[in-house]
């Protein structure tokens, strides 16, 4: 899984380009598969995954929702860095969540390498209470 951690950090500090009519072609790239996609304001935190378990030979769901990668993979007993973090949004029962790249926990918080954090890539803590689940993918 270290290989995706590291493809990953080659994109650290990739950012939208809001309010403007530009849009950053380094994240429409992620959307590959996905055309309609045409603004890099469209939500691309499970797109950034993808692109990076794609780009590093790992299993990946091609979907643009975050709580698809629940189906993917296995759970680890323990994660590790470079396992995947699934979290929940607005509601435990919503179908919208988030989805980066698991680096540790702190406290009370997971710090997750991902993407749409902040409109970037970096790494952004989330609280354990909104995890859903982890996941440990399988290498192509």
């Amino acid at each position: 899984m270290i290989e995706l951690l590291q493809t990953a950090l080659t994109q650290y500090g990739i950012k939208e380009l809001p309010g403007t009519e530009q849009n950053n072609p380094k994240i429409l790239k992620y959307f590959k598969g996905h055309a309609w996609v045409k603004t890099d304001e469209t939500a691309w935190c499970s797109a950034f995954v993808d692109w990076c378990a794609l780009y590093s030979g790992f299993e990946h769901t091609q979907k643009l929702n975050a709580r698809s990668w629940l189906d993917v993979g296995w759970e680890p007993e323990h994660p590790e860095s470079g396992d995947i973090a699934i979290f929940w949004r607005e509601s435990k029962s919503s179908w919208k969540g988030h989805v980066g790249i698991y680096i540790n926990k702190m406290d009370d918080n997971i710090n997750v390498l991902g993407g749409n954090q902040n409109n970037s890539v970096c790494i952004k803590p989330y609280p354990k209470s909104r995890l859903l689940g982890y996941r440990r993918l399988k290498k192509l």
